[in-house]
């Protein structure tokens, strides 16, 4: 069933799929998919599973500046620059899962990993539990989907740079 979405969403984008269409290329019932997943948006969440998994394994046990070793300013932009590229690399699937329902994105488990590495990254701050928030709130796909057609790839990834240098309280490198 993950493969058959998978290659439609790809095909046709994931907007352009419905469960039914998913269904049948999956060779399975509508009833069985819904059971499984209970809408689109638990399929995204399946997708995006095993691919979420390899950056937290990279944040985890990775090399640094992204993995242990590194400061917690290198390790925050390192964060901010792969996470950035994950989400332009699957930005309908992050949206649909984070968008299903209100605050559907601050009850999905790869969140809460998200929140807490930032969080920690961010300790000798203020308040590192709002400031986390914040900085991943300009990380949200439905805020990067509506502001990448107007401000492209490169200043969108140089402002939230200069967010997570400014959530850690350090000089911006340009002064």
């Amino acid at each position: 069933m993950l493969k058959a979405a998978a290659r439609l969403f790809a095909e046709r984008g994931v907007e352009a799929v419905s469960m039914d269409q998913v269904a049948a290329a999956a060779g399975v019932g509508k009833g069985t998919l819904f059971r499984r997943f209970g809408d689109k948006s638990g399929l995204a969440a399946a997708l995006l599973d095993a691919r979420e998994r390899v950056l937290q394994e990279a944040i985890m046990h990775g090399p640094p500046p992204l993995g242990p070793g590194a400061s917690a300013d290198e390790r925050l932009a390192a964060f901010v620059n792969a996470y950035f590229d994950y989400l332009l690399e699957h930005l309908d699937l992050i949206r649909m899962s984070e968008t299903a329902a209100p605050g559907a994105r601050y009850r999905i488990g790869a969140y809460r990993f998200w929140h807490r590495h930032t969080a920690i990254l961010l300790g000798a701050t203020d308040d590192p539990e709002h400031t986390a928030h914040v900085l991943l709130a300009a990380l949200a796909a439905d805020h990067v989907s509506a502001l990448l057609p107007e401000l492209g790839e490169e200043r969108m990834r140089a402002g939230l740079l200069r967010l997570a240098r400014s959530a850690m309280q350090l000089p911006d490198p340009r002064s």
